[in-house]
């Protein structure tokens, strides 16, 4: 399956079908993580908070193609996206393994995935490199096995999105 997350609009060009999925994030219900482990202990693989949520981590862990599509601030993911990823962690385990020799949570039946990570805003040199070091770190725990980072300004951002989900056609 082919995922985008985006903290903005989706272009309408894009339309979810039977490989493709297409979600703005920022039009969801999505609470903070309570940092509870209740996903661990309670309901294992399972948040005990009832949002969309819920809906979208499932997703991303059978994902084999993601497309993030972020504001960049202060060098990270925009809140939104960042709350996303947070409220994801029941798809990993209480428990630890040795990956690329460092130490990282099991992994609850996610697939290896490659990404696509379209960041945009007014980004500095220095917050690039903030979050591409940001970005490769956290593709240890989301099973990301390869990634590409395409840095825009706000109105490249809509053809990006665009080109970037065409390449999924173009592979089926």
């Amino acid at each position: 399956m082919n995922l985008m997350l985006s903290d903005i609009n989706i272009p309408e060009v894009l339309k979810d079908d039977e490989t493709c999925r297409y979600i703005d994030i920022s039009k969801l219900k999505i609470a903070d993580c309570l940092g509870c482990f209740g996903c661990w202990v309670k309901t294992p693989g399972r948040c005990v908070i009832r949002d969309d949520a819920t809906e979208v981590y499932p997703l991303i862990a059978r994902s084999e193609n993601l497309i993030y599509v972020t504001r960049v601030v202060y060098g990270s993911y925009d809140e939104t996206l960042k709350r996303m990823f947070e409220r994801s962690i029941p798809v990993q385990q209480a428990f630890i393994r040795i990956h690329n020799g460092e130490t990282h949570h099991v992994q609850r039946n996610v697939l290896p995935k490659k990404a696509v990570i379209i960041a945009y805003g007014d980004i500095s040199d220095e917050e690039k490199k903030v979050f591409e070091k940001l970005v490769e770190r956290n593709s240890n725990n989301m099973m990301i096995t390869a990634w590409k980072i395409y840095f825009v300004n706000e109105n490249e951002l809509e053809n990006k999105m665009i080109e970037e989900a065409e390449k999924w056609k173009r592979c089926l």
